[in-house]
């Protein structure tokens, strides 16, 4: 990785040097038998995530006086991205779980944020964001999970489909609907993972991001004291959608992170590697193709931090966060693709993480919106 960022603090940088250090020493080494014990049968590296807990870098751009870190986060987004390069399901799980707490940090009471982000924030737990559905995906507003009042509790009934730390979290930010009213009739609620009548489906069988694990959620008359709504009843769109903005920038540092984790294993690969007497690498048609993976990592970095900074100022980021989602995730499946092709046919085993990471690339074009939603959000942003 770059050895040197533009930091806006000096905090921040430790902060980065910190994270590049357990992944050297904890994630890298594991990686590669985590993400193959876990391809036969469920494996979760809820140990891993205390890890990086304990360092507090579950928690950085929360705020400090309920346990987290109060960084910019431009800082947070480059942590994900150092984490990314290393071990990416982990990277996901982490941008999941600050996803998760944002509804309460942004939108939730004094006295929802002194009860509830301690231990969102304490690096011992995880959350899990229920958002999607069998038939609703990006169409927010199709939902039909639903919360029906009664008395001084809703009773959640539904499911929710494509959730990460499903069975492995701690609490699940939910949203289900509380009216008929299209998608001002939605609602947030933050369930306890103990609450009687939730269950979960068997986990999925995925391409890539084996470690990251994912399953349905099954509401089964789940009751849920009203106190933990998030919001006015029906905010839960504007909470949604406002969420979903600081998650595609979680999900472009992860992709930039992957691609750049790649670009290493090729440049690598690449200086020892000989053909004809030298290594492949002083070769300029490799050159080329291994510039052109440079430029796209450094310019998928730019959209996302570029969306970080005006977050950070408190302006509107939402059609730059989908800019930075698209360029960096279609880099992802670039760069990955073209590393295999770096390594030839050692590329296409297992012997070698370019494989891996090609594979693991593909969902970042898919989930916290697909690509395609991303351009139709770039261009009502143009157009409205």
């Amino acid at each position: 990785m770059p050895a040197t960022r533009l930091m806006p603090t000096e905090e921040g940088q430790d902060l980065i040097d910190l994270t590049r250090e357990i992944c050297a020493k904890e994630l890298a080494p594991r990686v590669d038998d985590a993400e193959r014990a876990a391809a036969d049968g469920e494996s979760f590296p809820t140990e891993v995530f205390r890890t990086l807990g304990s360092a507090g870098l579950l928690s950085l751009p929360h705020p400090e006086e309920h346990g987290g870190y109060a960084q910019p986060y431009e800082v947070y987004l480059q942590v994900v991205e150092e984490i990314a390069s290393a071990w990416m399901s982990v990277a996901v799980g982490v941008s999941v779980h600050s996803l998760t707490a944002f509804p309460v940090t942004t939108y939730g009471t004094d006295e929802q944020r002194a009860a509830m982000l301690p231990a969102m924030l304490s690096g011992d737990t995880l959350g899990a964001y229920c958002l999607s559905e069998p038939l609703a995906g990006s169409d927010i507003a199709s939902m039909t999970t639903r919360a029906v009042r009664d008395g001084d509790h809703y009773v959640l009934r539904g499911r929710k489909a494509w959730i990460s730390h499903a069975g492995h979290a701690d609490w699940y930010t939910t949203f289900a609907r509380t009216s008929d009213d299209g998608g001002k009739g939605l609602s947030c609620l933050v369930v306890p993972a103990d609450a009687e009548g939730l269950s979960f489906g068997t986990p999925e069988r995925k391409m890539g991001l084996h470690c990251d694990t994912v399953r349905e959620v099954v509401y089964d008359d789940v009751r849920v004291p009203v106190e933990r709504r998030i919001g006015d009843e029906g905010q839960g769109m504007a909470i949604a959608l406002s969420a979903l903005d600081a998650g595609r920038l979680g999900i472009a540092a992860a992709a930039t992170g992957l691609a750049q984790g790649a670009l290493d294993l090729a440049v690598g690969y690449a200086g020892e590697r000989e053909q004809f007497g030298r290594p492949v690498a002083q070769f300029q048609g490799l050159q080329f193709l291994l510039a052109d993976m440079e430029a796209a990592v450094t310019s998928a970095r730019a959209t996302y931090l570029h969306a970080a900074r005006l977050k950070d100022a408190g302006r509107t980021f939402g059609k730059e966060a989908a800019v930075a989602k698209l360029v960096a995730t279609d880099t992802a499946m670039r760069v990955t693709t073209d590393a295999v092709q770096v390594l030839g046919g050692a590329g296409y085993t297992q012997d070698f993480a370019a494989e891996r990471y090609m594979r693991e690339a593909k969902v970042t074009q898919i989930f916290e919106g697909t690509n395609q939603i991303q351009r139709l959000v770039i261009g009502r942003h143009l157009t409205r």
